[in-house]
């Protein structure tokens, strides 16, 4: 099959695993292709499909910037019933929808639990004409809303290319070869490739088992970027509460409430070995203009009047011995400022890779050039250029 007709035909191209040969190839064609896709903003009535997680902090951004949507198209709407999300805003099943709407008006697909093009398909034939990911319309928004992940790649040039190659050559199976294609088409070219044998796996961001088998009962963990604590919950209920310390760093401080009545309520388990650190990360300590009360997505950015503290990981000096970064984009400035703390006390390590261009290359490339004697994976936990986690396990913990 050609591979350049392929990618003007069609949207989602099923491939088998590449090798580092294969995944250049793949590579090169990408390389002669323009860039088809941009921001969209909102220009006609907005329909929101999806009213899950992505669906409510879809609203939330919406309501933020003063953006009217009508409502909200789900395939099972009872499931929201009562839900405070959703109060007074109707949820209806796609076949419920006017016919004149599905016409004239923009849908937002705020899911990202399977690919895009498997979504859509059925939608176009029951005659929505206007249909575009959620977080394409939020990027055309970055400069009132920092909320970037639907970000496009641009034009990559020789350098990005030639980093992006070594980074291919250097994942330790071919399933990260395949996710990192994935990524990178899907971020370049909106193209949604989905390989054999390698899937999309949304239930084990974190703790895949490449993980799971590497952990013992005296972990120290870090947590940065604990929202409301579920990463650290998580993590000792994998390890069913056997472990030495939990730091659990945050520097949001509507999410800094739950988090310490999550972790160190009354009814915490193991509370006295919980540690909840007030900042941010970053590679050199100092404050920094802060976007709080945006949930999860709370982070850097100099629309906001509020600021944070920012320390470094090396400055902390916390012996980890398992780091977890989820920074909403400056996961690469926090490893910038931990490589003197990873190198001593060599932890498990997982980053996610997926809000701004970093993810292309820069931050693998970094962990690659700087660790010795790690093993390095990619892994997708979510479609459409969502949910990537790099993982770096130290050789003397992995187990085959």
């Amino acid at each position: 099959m050609v591979m350049a007709k392929m990618f003007k035909e069609v949207a989602l191209i099923q491939l088998s695993l590449p090798g580092a040969l294969d995944a250049c190839k793949l590579l090169r064609h990408l390389a002669d292709h323009k860039e088809i896709c941009t921001p969209r903003k909102v220009n006609k009535p907005l329909i929101l499909y999806g009213a899950g997680d992505l669906g409510k902090m879809a609203k939330e951004f919406f309501e933020k910037l003063g953006i009217p949507f009508l409502y909200v198209v789900d395939a099972n709407p009872d499931r929201y019933l009562g839900s405070d999300a959703w109060k007074n805003i109707s949820i209806l099943k796609p076949e419920d929808v006017p016919q004149e709407h599905r016409a004239s008006c923009l849908l937002a697909i705020c899911i990202v639990t399977a690919p895009y093009e498997r979504i859509t398909e059925p939608l176009i034939r029951q005659g929505w004409r206007d249909i575009v990911p959620f977080y394409d319309i939020a990027q055309a928004y970055t400069d009132r809303y920092p909320l970037g992940n639907g970000w496009f790649t641009g034009t990559l040039n020789a350098p990005d290319m030639e980093e992006i190659k070594y980074v291919l050559a250097r994942w330790d199976d071919d399933i990260s070869r395949a996710h990192h294609l994935q990524f990178i088409f899907w971020h370049s070219i909106r193209r949604e490739l989905v390989f054999d044998d390698a899937p999309v796996t949304t239930d084990d961001r974190f703790f895949i088992p490449q993980i799971l088998s590497s952990l013992h009962e005296k972990e120290i963990f870090l947590d940065g970027g604990a929202h409301h604590g579920e990463v650290s919950l998580r993590f000792m209920n994998t390890v069913h509460h056997k472990f030495k310390k939990v730091y659990a760093i945050e520097p949001d401080k509507h999410n800094l409430h739950v988090l310490r009545a999550k972790l160190c309520g009354e009814n915490s388990p193991a509370s006295q070995n919980i540690h909840i650190i007030e900042s941010a990360l970053g590679k050199e300590a100092g404050n920094t203009r802060f976007f709080h009360g945006l949930g999860y997505a709370s982070q850097f950015s100099p629309m906001s009047q509020e600021s944070v503290t920012v320390r470094t990981l090396d400055g902390m000096d916390i012996p980890a011995t398992f780091i977890k970064l989820h920074l909403e984009g400056w996961e690469y400035d926090a490893l910038l400022g931990a490589m003197t703390t990873i190198n001593k006390y060599r932890p498990l390590i997982a980053v996610t890779t997926y809000h701004n261009r970093d993810g292309l290359w820069r931050t693998p490339a970094l962990l690659m050039k700087k660790l010795k004697d790690y093993v390095f994976l990619l892994r997708l936990h979510s479609w459409m250029g969502t949910g990537s986690v790099l993982y770096a396990i130290p050789s003397e913990r992995y187990i085959h």
